[in-house]
């Protein structure tokens, strides 16, 4: 395109002239190169429900940023694009629109491909993957079963919410006053058996090697840490009165041990079963509590129920009976599924001691009068010093965690343990659209992996959702098979894996898509670590887990070398609109492609990285993007009006308004480049650029840039070159629009980052600041070479500096070369 004949900015040519160019050029295609150096930047890959939204648009395009001045400053950049396809959104259309799950994913994955490109993110679309692609879960399906060979997973019965009309398992979130979001059904809390990943042997080193994620928010390093939750505590037995049973329990405080009045045990703790066995009232208590959902994350604010299980525990210190309760604040899946209750310091065993009425037994009190003890507000849950506790009193919490439990391990009943909040990976679902997961299940040899010859367990896609519950469960087609070991009838696994899995090992692939004889290659370890790694905080503690231990697990079977999967982290704030998070249950979504058509992508990425920090929520503002469409015009004005100058200035005979210039241009241009770079603050880059822009307009309205002028205008092409090569990133289709119109004959794309000049920083003419006993009193400006003498001399002159000097003596006069002058009066 000819831009001389287009003096105003028309976004639609524009931007499919520049993407046409990208794609004859395939600009954005990458392969290895050792003599390079690499940089992969990566963004969470999306759900393909059918249309893009600004979430969509602002996190991208930070990636795109990002890989777009990595290019530019000589790197091999990888940004690939995929699909993160399976999941249960997929049923839920399917039964909706009585269609089939893969048609419709397929259907949403061509349409919003087609939105990416129109906004024109530079990803090596070579490498697109969908996790719905057998080419792709057969290789998930090959590494379960070599964990499972190692003994890294296993099947055990684990309680669920489970939706008895839908026949499928709900996630807590998908549990609304106690049914089921879609059927409505009554939820019943069951036990199936589930497919686990041992994810707990890695915990510590998941913990340790948080500390190598030193580019990583403090937050989410600070939420991973607390997700997994290492603990050091003693694990303890309370044996059961009139039995040879006991419970065991773990504390992370032993020292209030003297202090228990009850213990609780979860609805489904076996001791809470039989007990209910021939009491009704107890009986249905728990029957009331197997119909609610429960999450470690609600315990704190739940309202704190329970019932006397008419069983007594016998205290292992004192001899003591206390009561056993069936409490709901006990969860059966963590831990032992029994604590001991130390009401007067912890103060969720308090509250529910005082709601049914227990003793409040105080064994710890504050070693400084600074710390508040007032049992009748609240626990007290401080460390101190231990008193009602016989021969362990006067120890301080430190001294009595060792001494009681050397008391207790003496004994054979306590010793200490470290414990981890986290529990292993249970990565099977009772759903359809996912992953099979490629065991056979044979009467004699138990559960057998499918071999690798048989792989992939391909997942049927021509499916009806005529009844509830996983189509794949009433086909026999698919189950009824032959057992790999002894040749018996057998049944193949119905299961699917959870979706975690493929976005655990989906940025490793993107290396290497086109292998065909294994899951990885040695494309893998060129480009992993993942560089830059963006996406929502709300994928802070579970995904950014999973594929840390997933990372480990593939470094682990030779796979790869590094130790973690993604080197820096940027957490993307939301879109917001009205105060609120954009949702179609609001009605406050913006379509980008009702934008793209008025605006023109570009005017939606400018005003999307201008309008906040990344890490920050963006206010969403018409107002704003017609600003910004307004600076684009503007811009486009001036460049095309300036058309092409050939010829370079002279740096020795620049006039001062000419070195002004050039000192704003370079300025400025090393601020973006700290921006882009460094900081990731990419709306200050761009606030800098417009006020470069700003100043040249000022310039060329003082000063005469036609073309006999030929040092003024080879000063403005400069500084316009620097400003499209600067914006380049942002708005791409626009600057290779423009940067062609000023005589380049190298497309923008293929342009190296600026250099900044640094005599271009050097003023001729400075501000020095005065002082006068410290306190601004004035501002100079002078030349860089003037004497000491002559810049005293102009400091006591000024009129207000003379108006704090007059009628005092001046003691001293201190001068900071460069900046400041201080004057000292007595």
């Amino acid at each position: 395109m000819s831009t001389e004949s287009h003096t105003q900015y028309q976004p639609a040519q524009v931007e499919q002239t520049a993407q046409q160019y990208w794609e004859e050029q395939q600009s954005f295609r990458v392969t290895e190169d050792p003599d390079k150096e690499k940089f992969y930047c990566l963004s969470m890959f999306p759900y393909p429900s059918g249309h893009l939204h600004m979430g969509h648009v602002r996190n991208y395009l930070i990636g795109d940023v990002i890989s777009r001045h990595q290019r530019m400053l000589g790197k091999n950049v990888l940004q690939p694009m995929g699909w993160d396809a399976f999941g249960l959104p997929a049923e839920n259309a399917a039964m909706q629109r009585g269609i089939a799950p893969a048609s419709w994913t397929w259907s949403n994955i061509d349409y919003m491909r087609k939105q990416l490109k129109q906004l024109g993110y530079a990803y090596d679309w070579s490498r697109e993957l969908a996790t719905c692609h057998p080419d792709y879960y057969r290789w998930e399906q090959w590494f379960f079963t070599k964990l499972f060979q190692k003994g890294m997973v296993y099947k055990k019965e684990a309680e669920v919410n489970w939706d008895p009309v839908d026949q499928t398992v709900l996630a807590n979130e998908q549990v609304v006053d106690g049914r089921g979001w879609r059927s409505g059904a009554l939820v019943e809390r069951r036990k199936i058996p589930q497919w686990f990943i041992k994810i707990t042997d890695y915990a510590q080193e998941l913990l340790d090697d948080l500390d190598k994620l030193e580019d990583w928010p403090d937050e989410v390093r600070t939420m991973q840490a607390n997700w997994i939750g290492r603990s050091e505590g003693v694990e303890l037995s309370f044996k059961i009165a009139d039995s040879d049973e006991q419970i065991t329990v773990y504390t992370t405080r032993p020292d209030t041990l003297m202090g228990v009045t009850y213990a609780a045990v979860a609805p489904q703790h076996p001791l809470a079963e039989r007990a209910a066995a021939d009491n009704p009232a107890l009986a249905a208590f728990i029957e009331q509590q197997s119909h609610i959902k429960v999450a470690e994350a609600d315990m704190a604010t739940m309202e704190k129920l329970g019932m006397d299980s008419g069983v007594k525990a016998v205290h292992p210190i004192t001899g003591d009976l206390i009561p056993i309760f069936v409490a709901n604040f006990v969860l059966m899946s963590y831990g032992t599924g029994a604590v001991m209750a130390v009401p007067a310091h912890d103060q969720r065993d308090y509250e529910f001691a005082r709601k049914y009425q227990l003793p409040i037994k105080q064994v710890i009190q504050a070693a400084t009068d600074d710390a508040e003890c007032d049992l009748e507000k609240a626990a007290f849950t401080e460390k101190g010093v231990l008193i009602n506790s016989g021969e362990f009193d006067g120890l301080s919490s430190s001294a009595a965690f060792d001494a009681i439990e050397a008391w207790l391990n003496k004994r054979g009943i306590g010793r200490k343990q470290v414990n981890f909040r986290l529990r292993d990976w249970g990565v099977s679902r009772q759903r359809y659209w996912g992953t099979p997961i490629p065991i056979i299940n044979c009467s004699s040899c138990g559960a057998v992996p499918v071999p690798e010859s048989d792989l992939p367990v391909v997942l049927p896609e021509d499916v009806s959702f005529t009844d509830s519950g996983s189509p794949i469960k009433r086909m026999p087609e698919f189950y009824q098979v032959k057992c790999p070991a002894c040749g018996s009838d057998a049944e193949r696994e119905t299961d699917t894996f959870d979706t975690f899995m493929e976005s655990s090992w989906y940025y490793a692939r993107y290396a290497c898509p086109d292998l065909k004889t294994g899951m990885l290659d040695e494309r893998a370890d060129y480009w992993l670590p993942v560089d830059q790694y963006i996406g929502g905080i709300e994928h802070a503690i579970l995904h950014l887990l999973y594929a840390r231990f997933f990372h480990k697990l593939m470094r682990d079977e030779g796979l790869i070398s590094s130790d973690e999967p993604f080197k820096r982290l940027l957490t993307q704030g939301m879109v917001l609109k009205d105060g609120s998070k954009m949702s179609k249950s609001k009605g406050n979504t913006v379509e980008p492609a009702q934008l793209i058509e008025q605006y023109g992508a570009d005017t939606v990425r400018l005003f999307t990285m201008f309008a906040a920090p990344p890490n920050q929520s963006l206010e969403w503002s018409d107002s704003g993007v017609e600003g910004s469409s307004r600076f684009l015009r503007k811009l486009w004005r001036i460049v095309v009006t300036h058309g092409t100058c050939e010829a370079a200035f002279d740096t020795t005979s620049l006039k001062d308004s000419q070195k002004q210039l050039r000192f704003k241009t370079h300025s400025t241009l090393q601020k973006v480049s700290d921006d882009y770079g460094r900081r990731q603050t990419f709306n200050t880059a761009i606030a800098a650029v417009m006020e470069l822009v700003n100043t040249i307009t000022r310039f060329q309205d003082e000063n005469d840039c036609s073309a006999d002028n030929q040092q003024n205008r080879a000063v403005v092409q400069e500084a316009l070159e620097i400003v499209l090569l600067s914006l380049s990133p942002v708005v791409p289709h626009f600057c290779h629009a423009l940067w062609m119109s000023m005589g380049h004959q190298k497309a923008i794309i293929n342009e190296a980052w600026p250099s900044v000049d640094s005599d271009a920083l050097i003023q001729d003419q400075i501000q020095i600041v005065i002082q006068v006993n410290g306190k601004l009193r004035g501002r100079l400006d002078v030349r860089r070479d003037i004497g000491k003498d002559q810049l005293e001399a102009l400091a006591l002159a000024d009129g207000n500096v003379r108006n704090f000097t007059e009628g005092k003596t001046v003691r001293k006069v201190i001068i900071v070369p460069g900046k400041l002058i201080n004057i000292v009066v007595a």
